[in-house]
């Protein structure tokens, strides 16, 4: 079965992380001596799956319409991973997995000790919902009612990653900690 295709989601302003005192967009903010970005992006490329940038000039209105078009770019997918760009810390293994599991099932939610993370995996049966979000709304509803019809599998990672996301300077800081601490 062809995997997914990640969708990195890199759209955003980057306000709140402006308004915490970074001098950056947090994307290009340097994290362990490289941008956020590139950090994202070697994970998914360790992770040997194909990917979308979704980096639109002037960005989006919000997640839905970057969802929206990474959907419309990539029309071939059998399926999507939808990874925000700010999630430096992910590990290939946690993309590979949550891929693995989108082979058998028709949404994957990926959990670090209970709380919901990122990529969320689609198949393509969802492609229409997906590609017709707009604005700031992401995916939460298309997984709610998919949950109540038993559509959704949850996993649970060992990957603090998967929800560490970047929206503020003290965010990057305390990821430059953990990286610190792995590397003592």
């Amino acid at each position: 079965m062809p995997a997914p295709v990640v969708l990195i989601l890199a759209a955003g302003r980057g306000e709140r992380f402006l308004t915490s005192g970074g001098s950056t967009h947090k994307l290009a903010a340097q994290l362990n001596g490289k941008p956020v970005l590139e950090h994202v992006l070697e994970a998914v490329e360790n992770a040997k799956l194909k990917w979308h940038l979704v980096c639109p000039e002037g960005g989006t209105r919000g997640m839905g319409e970057s969802i929206s078009l990474g959907i419309h770019a990539t029309p071939e997918a059998p399926g999507w991973l939808i990874l925000p760009a700010d999630l430096p810390l992910i590990q290939p293994s946690s993309l590979q997995r949550v891929a693995a599991e989108l082979e058998e099932n028709s949404i994957v939610v990926p959990h670090y000790q209970r709380n919901p993370g990122h990529p969320v995996g689609f198949w393509h049966k969802y492609r229409a919902e997906l590609s017709a979000l707009s604005g700031n709304m992401g995916a939460k509803e298309i997984v709610r009612r998919a949950r109540q019809r038993g559509e959704v599998k949850d996993i649970f990672l060992s990957d603090y990653g998967i929800t560490h996301d970047i929206d503020t300077l003290a965010d990057l800081q305390a990821a430059q900690r953990l990286i610190d601490l792995s590397h003592a």
